[in-house]
Order: C-alpha cells, then structure tokens, then sequence
C-alpha cells in the first residue's frame, strides 16, 4: 500500500463516523482482563491516553472499568461523533506520531484498532516518552476467526472483491514474536502477547453495515461496495436464514511495560 493510498483509508472513517459508532463490534471484559493482568496493574484509578479512540468504543469501556481516561483522535468526524456519543469524556485532536500528552504522564497508553495507522519509527518513542516508568503500552485488534468456516469464505470474497482497493488475503501470523515484530520492528518493546476469543450474534443488517464500515469498502465508493454488499447478503442469508450471525472474534492483545 502506497503512503498516499494509507492516508486516504485511514480518513475514509470520518465520513462514516455514525455508521461505524452503531455497527462496529465492541470488546469483552476478558479482554481488560488480560490488559490488567500484563500490565501488572489495574485499570481502575489509571490515568489512560486511548489514541486513535475512533467513536470511543474501547474508550468508554475503560472509562466504566474506572480509569481516568482521555481520547486522543485525528478526525473530524470521528472526534465530532466521539463528542456526541460520550459527552462527560475528554477527546483531544492528535494521532500517535505525535502525541499531544506531557512527557511520563500516562499510566496506559492505548491503542485498539488504531497502532497499524502509525508510523512506527515515529510512535513507539512517543509511547515511550508519554508513558510514566511501569506504565503500559497496549495494543489491541479485533481479528477475524479464520477457523470459522463462513468467515473464511466471507475474508476470501472480500479479498478477491476489494483487491485492487488494499485488501489482500488473510495471512496468519503465527507467534507473538511475528506479530511483536510487526508492532516494533525497532525491538524497544517487550510485548507480552494474548489472544482472547470471543463472539456477538447480530442481525443481518447491523453485520453488513459493519463490514460496510471499513476503509476498503469506503474507499472503493458506493456502487463498488453495494455490488458487493448485496450478494454477501444473499449468501448469508442461505446460512444464516433467521437473518441473524454469529460473529466470531480473536483479539489480538499486546502489552509492553515501560522499564
């Protein structure tokens, strides 16, 4: 993917702020569980930097669980939709590559959905420089469940659709020093790697319009999308046909404690 072609999706969201606040899947508890558990730490009480907060969804999560915790977001629309949705949170503008937080001022310095939209060389020492000595970088996506048979023909037709927009195949990453690598190719960080399982059961709409939300799909422009949107429905619809799914979850958790 070109630098210019990077930029373009990671701005396609704005546009589609409500769509992905409504559709996009949330996060168990399991999973702060885990946060906690590689941090060394509880969340509770924490001062938090939730960056590349999006419409908050990981953000308010942590806010319940009692940390004291700030968005930090780069777009308009999400930002504005951020606002709406969770009005008693702070959202600062800014992105991961420079942070607008004060040097070892944070006890956790998230990421969910967000790190691949950084620049590497240029995040990992501001994670470095905002978080407080013992503080945790952590980083987390929600990942396809490959083992699931309709979710892999699902990513396969996604992949051959959306081809010529940056979708490619699914590739395992096998190992948390693989994927460790991939989030710091600098080596600084010494992630603990966890992988937590999980699923949502959904109707047919609200799963379409959180694939939908996605940045190839928004990039690729409407009558792109639709094409595609509308026989993945029919499909699911032969194996789904109460017009309700099962989505199945791997989120993939790494944590790196700040020496």
């Amino acid at each position: 993917m070109t630098a210019s072609s990077h930029t373009t999706r990671a701005h396609s969201f704005n546009a589609a702020a409500a769509q992905y606040a409504a559709n996009r899947p949330s996060y168990p508890p399991a999973l702060f569980d885990a946060v906690e558990e590689l941090a060394g730490r509880a969340l509770a009480g924490a001062r938090v930097a939730d960056v590349g907060a999006g419409t908050g969804i990981a953000t308010a999560l942590m806010h319940a669980r009692g940390a004291e915790v700030a968005a930090v977001e780069p777009g308009d629309g999400m930002a504005e939709q951020f606002r709406r949705t969770h009005p008693g949170i702070p959202v600062v503008r800014g992105d991961g590559n420079d942070l607008p937080l004060l040097t070892d001022s944070v006890d956790f310095l998230t990421y969910a959905q967000s790190w691949h939209w950084t620049d590497v060389a240029r995040s990992v020492p501001e994670a470095l420089r905002v978080l407080r000595p013992g503080g945790a970088l952590a980083l987390w996506w929600n990942t396809y469940a490959l083992d699931v048979a309709w979710i892999a023909g699902q990513v396969g037709r996604v992949a051959e659709h959306f081809k010529d927009y940056g979708a490619h195949p699914a590739v395992e990453v096998n190992g948390s020093g693989a994927r460790s690598a991939l989030a710091d190719p600098s080596g600084r960080l010494d992630f603990a790697h966890r992988v937590v399982r999980w699923s949502r059961r959904v109707p047919l709409d609200t799963h379409l319009a959180n694939i939908g939300s996605h940045s190839m799909f928004l990039v690729a422009g409407e009558e792109h999308a639709g094409v595609f949107l509308t026989e993945e429905r029919r499909i699911l619809l032969e194996l789904f046909p109460d017009g309700t799914v099962e989505e199945t979850y791997d989120v993939e958790l790494l944590v790196a404690v700040n020496p």
